[in-house]
């Protein structure tokens, strides 16, 4: 499977058309982009002071808001309480608008629970064809425009900051780098990876997720990747987080 799939424009050659009323050649069509957002909340240690009763109605009427968005996102919510000290709770939203990204994150927030959540960390990044893994059922590359999503139990989320030794190579030498851990990534058929393009939106060159029913596997396959060319140029110090899957409801009871 190649990594970069780009296509090239077909320029016109100059000179008269012999046949006038020849069609023009129908250009595929292309997919629209997607933007993907990972946001990280930690629940203020107040919530926990609040009666059952309490938080039962915020969390009803939290879980009625994050609702109304689900035609507009692919919407996933994730649980990292017990794994992490940075976050409590994560939501993936895929969809083709930054505007609801915020229209939701700004509903959210004007909730009763959302006035006990705090920021951890957020990631905004954008789908290109240049991505690490296509899905197999997907008929051609050009569907590698579109995150394919929320299949598995276990989602680890990798922010990718570079140094600045690796754009002093070509987009060559880069996307050969990359294509060769991509190779490494294809070893562990369980394991779905997903890159997606986050330059000019933060200091991250990539978003780099892994999704998974089996950690222990990952684990494995991040040892791997670690003895590969390209992780000499990776930033040390970037956050790593784990993540479950589960239903909302399940997600905010787990708050405390």
């Amino acid at each position: 499977m190649e990594l970069v799939n780009t296509q090239k424009e077909n320029n016109e050659v100059g000179g008269l058309r012999l046949v006038v009323d020849q069609k023009e050649p129908q250009k595929p069509w292309e997919i629209e982009k997607q933007f993907v957002n990972f946001m990280f909340f930690r629940i203020n240690p107040e919530w926990r002071k609040l009666n059952p009763d309490t938080k039962n109605i915020f969390k009803s009427e939290f879980q009625s808001v994050f609702d109304k968005f689900r035609d507009d996102f692919l919407l996933f919510s994730y649980s990292l309480v017990g794994f992490d000290s940075k976050a409590d709770l994560m939501f993936w939203r895929i969809g083709t608008s930054m505007d609801l990204i915020q229209d939701m994150t700004a509903k959210l927030y004007r909730t009763s629970l959302g006035s006990y959540l705090e920021t951890a960390d957020n990631y905004l990044s954008v789908t290109k064809k240049m991505m690490f893994v296509s899905d197999p059922a997907l008929p051609n590359s050009a569907d590698r425009h579109r995150v394919t999503a929320g299949s598995t139990k276990y989602h680890f989320v990798y922010p990718c900051a570079k140094h600045s030794d690796w754009y002093e190579k070509s987009g060559e030498e880069r996307d050969a780098l990359i294509e060769e851990n991509f190779m490494v990534g294809k070893k562990f058929q369980n394991i779905k990876i997903h890159l997606t393009h986050a330059f000019g939106f933060s200091e991250q060159e990539y978003l780099i997720s892994f999704e998974t029913d089996e950690p222990k596997d990952f684990l494995a396959l991040a040892e791997e990747l670690r003895e590969t060319p390209a992780s000499k140029f990776t930033l040390r110090g970037m956050p790593i987080y784990t993540c479950r899957q589960r239903p909302l409801m399940e997600c905010l009871d787990a708050l405390g």
